[in-house]
Formats: C-alpha cells, structure tokens, sequence
C-alpha cells in the first residue's frame, strides 16, 4: 500500500480531496497536513512513499517544503499539486519536484500520475539496477555548469545576458555549443557566435540540453573506454535521436513542454552507455563483441548479462541528477515503452520512435516500418498509422548517413 501525505495550507481543499479519493483507501495510505510545518513533523514520524504538496503556503510554502523533503527523505516522490502557474512559481519548483499536477485535477488522473512515477521507480530502483551501480564505481557527478544554469533560473529574475555569460566563462562547452547551433541539425540561417545569441535563437531549455548532454560527454575519460568505442558516434546519435524526436513532438502537434522534453530525453537515452563503458569498460567491450557476433542488440546482451541495461542505468542517474520524470521516464523505457503505463502520446512516444528511426530508417515511399519499433505499443496507442509521416519528417532532416551506435 502507498503512504501519500498530502499538504495544503486550505483545510477544504484537503477535505475535497479527502472526498474525492475515499475510494482509493484499499490502495493508498492518506494522511493529511495543514501545511508545510506540520507535514515535517509528521515525516518525522512515519515513512511516505510521495509527497503531494501546494506551492503557495504562509509560513514555508510548497518549494521550501518540498526541498526540505528531498534533504532529508530523498526516496520519497514529490509532487507539486498547485493552481498556481506564474513562471516564479515553476521556476523555484524545478528542482525539489518530481511531477507538477495543476488544480483542479480528477482524481483518475492523479492516480495515473501516481502509478506511472511508481512504475518508473520500481524500473530504475530494482535491486538488478542499485547492483549494477554499485559495480561501476561512482556515478558521474551533475556537471558543474548546468548546476550554474539552474541556480540562475531559480534567481528572482532570470537573464538571457546571465546565462549567457554563465556559458562563456567555459572556453571549451562554449565552442562546442556554438559548433552545434551552427551545424545541419538546428538548420539555422545565420551564423551564431556567442552563448546569449544561442539561447536568444534557440531558447533556454534547448541551449540547457545541450549543455547538459555536453557536460556528460565531457566527464567521460576516453582512455577508459573500451577499444572501438567511439564517443563521437555516440554524440551524433544522440544528436539525432533528440532532434528526430523533437521533430515527431511537432509533427504530432505535442506542447512545448514535451517536445523539451523528448528533446532532452533523445540527446542523453544512451547516457548509460557511457556509464557502462566507461565504468566496466572490459565486460562492456566483451558484450559487445558477443551482441556482434550473434547479431544481437546490445541492450539485450545487457539485459541476460547484468539483469537490466544501459536505458535503467541512464535513468537511474538522470534521477539522482533531479531530471523530471517524463524525462526520465522516457530514458528508462525508450526500448520497451509497452512497459510504462503512460496513456497517449508522450516524450517516451517519441524518444522511442526517434531512436528507431535514427537507427535504421527505410525509403520511406516503401512504407515499411522500422525493425526496431514496437509496433504493439503503437497499435494500442492507436499511432501505428503516422509511422511513414514520422519517417519522411525524420529523412527530411537526415543530412548524411552515420553509422549506428
């Protein structure tokens, strides 16, 4: 059974939703607190499985509250559950909050809100995965400069000109954002040659991702990886898988939040590839000669070998890190989405689409369908339909052939 502890500083609120979930006390245990204080003291009494709090409260509200938990109860799930949508608001809930669930909601919908983070939990927490962690050492840290970057989006009053100079105080992350806002990928027009110019063209969450995917790729000790390993293939890939999948958000008419999203997601779903290799570098480098040999997927070698693979690890990490769920829900599932129990189209729809199809795309008048698909899933989703559309979007931005990763 779940321990929820809900938080609200209106007593009628926690009474309505008292009222509205009554039916799920087979399912959940529920306790209410009147705000942010009492729900510390009752934490301090008993274990909570989630936290679902409102942002705006006297005294400590939903942000302090929620930062607090995470300090002092990292494995408790926290979810901001607000009216509230005021870019402060959201801006100082990034980091302590899991999953941000506007009011009014139905109660339906909070269950299935619930269930998907406990379903992503149960994937990257299981004893197969902490295992596998252990075995690799420590975990890369979060790099540095995207810390930057967080802490002056949490600031009062974030700046472009701020976060441009964030990025340029590194030499090395500012050339190779430049040289990835000026390559095919973004298909810009004009030449950009400064951090704030970037962020101005792009945006700040696509400047953010690439900063974060080439702060991951920096960390990497390339005379640890094994022989034939090549970080640049990895790159391209993951460039691509995140620019496919971004594409395929807009195709479908997705919002901005989750073609973000998938965008993020699609640059670092292999980043436990660079765990993994870099970390077991020799059992790593065997899987990979015994998946060739037999034509196997690596991933699946993974899977018989350690008992789960580099999509668990990856989001294992990304959720030390403090990435959001769908993020990180869609790196952990980006090979067998079938298993999540997310409704619809989603960034893991896309991130698991754009990673087939950066892998192996086919003529697409011949209207044939990816190897790598999961074609059930999209069946029950009810899009095994715009397969070929998803496909001309993504060769319409093919600009060479790369070989796979």
């Amino acid at each position: 059974m779940k321990r929820i502890l809900f938080v609200d500083d209106d007593s009628s609120v926690l009474e309505g939703l008292e009222r509205m979930l009554y039916h799920l006390r087979k399912e959940w245990h529920m306790v209410f607190a009147s705000g942010g204080q009492a729900a510390l003291d009752i934490m301090s009494k008993e274990p909570f499985d989630l936290v679902v709090s409102d942002m705006r409260m006297p005294g400590m509200d939903g942000a302090t509250l929620l930062t607090e938990v995470m300090n002092r109860y990292p494995d408790t799930v926290r979810f901001v559950f607000s009216g509230q949508t005021d870019k402060e608001t959201l801006m100082r809930s990034v980091g302590p909050t899991h999953q941000y669930i506007t009011k009014p909601c139905e109660a339906k919908t909070l269950k299935a809100s619930v269930d998907r983070a406990f379903a992503l939990r149960d994937s990257i927490q299981s004893e197969a995965v902490k295992q596998l962690a252990s075995q690799v050492g420590s975990l890369p840290p979060l790099p540095d400069l995207f810390a930057k970057l967080m802490d002056e989006l949490r600031a009062p009053d974030p700046s472009i000109a701020a976060i441009g100079k964030i990025i340029q105080a590194d030499v090395a992350m500012t050339a190779k954002i430049l040289q990835l806002v000026n390559s095919a990928f973004f298909g810009l027009r004009q030449n950009v040659g400064s951090a704030a110019q970037a962020v101005t063209l792009l945006g700040l969450d696509t400047v953010k991702s690439l900063v974060l995917m080439g702060g991951v790729f920096a960390q990497v000790d390339e005379r640890k990886l094994p022989a034939g390993f090549s970080l640049d293939i990895l790159w391209r890939h993951s460039m691509k898988v995140g620019t496919y999948a971004r594409a395929i958000c807009t195709l479908e008419g997705a919002s901005k939040e989750t073609a973000n999203d998938a965008f993020t997601a699609g640059l670092l779903h292999d980043v436990g590839i660079l765990v993994l290799a870099a970390g077991r570098s020799q059992i790593y480098e065997k899987l990979a000669k015994n998946a060739a040999e037999h034509q196997l997927d690596v991933y699946q070698v993974e899977q018989t070998a350690f008992g789960c693979s580099h999509a668990e690890i990856g989001a294992y990490l990304l959720g030390i890190w403090g990435l959001p769920d769908s993020i990180v829900e869609a790196v952990a599932f980006h090979h067998c989405p079938g298993l999540c129990p997310a409704e619809g189209f989603t960034s893991l729809t896309a991130v698991h689409v754009a990673n087939a199809l950066a892998r192996d795309i086919p003529a697409p008048d011949t209207g044939q369908s990816s190897e790598y698909l999961d074609k059930t899933y999209l069946v029950l989703l009810g899009f095994d339909g715009h397969v070929q559309a998803w496909q001309e979007a993504c060769s319409a931005l093919q600009t060479e052939k790369e070989p796979e990763s």
